[in-house]
């Protein structure tokens, strides 16, 4: 359940996905209000990468929802990893808040989400990160 399809290990494209949540973070950080402290990347099978940054206000918008956001506009529909990054520098990986699980349920099952456990960089597919998740009826 906890690996993922390759072994768990991560590629040079997942190393270069985490780079670009980190970048999108280092760029937009706000240590003042922090309104923006977590960075996210996607990347879509069509190999294009869409970034976004938290929001924060009463009903913000998490850094994963903006980048989802993102590629959606493009008219992208097919994901295939994505990572979010805390921090001034996205030194920390996080994973998603229940908000962005329920999301990545709909949006992405199939979707391989970057995220630590046991301090070690894995990859596990977002339908498994909800095992008891809502599902809408048909």
């Amino acid at each position: 359940m906890w690996l993922s399809n390759n072994g768990n290990l991560l590629t040079d494209k997942d190393q270069e996905l985490i780079a670009q949540a980190r970048k999108a973070i280092r760029l937009n950080y706000d240590g003042i209000n922090y309104n923006h402290t977590v960075g996210a990347a996607v990347r879509c099978k069509s190999g294009n990468v869409y970034t976004g940054v938290n929001v924060y206000s009463l009903h913000g918008a998490c850094a994963e929802q903006v980048a989802i956001g993102a590629a959606i506009t493009q008219r992208e529909r097919d994901f295939e990893t994505i990572v979010a990054v805390r921090g001034k520098e996205g030194e920390e990986i996080i994973p998603p808040c229940g908000n962005c699980r329920q999301m990545l349920y709909d949006y992405m099952p199939e979707c391989e989400v970057i995220l630590m456990v046991h301090e070690e960089e894995q990859k596990i597919r977002a339908k498994e990160l909800l095992p008891f998740a809502y599902k809408a009826e048909d």
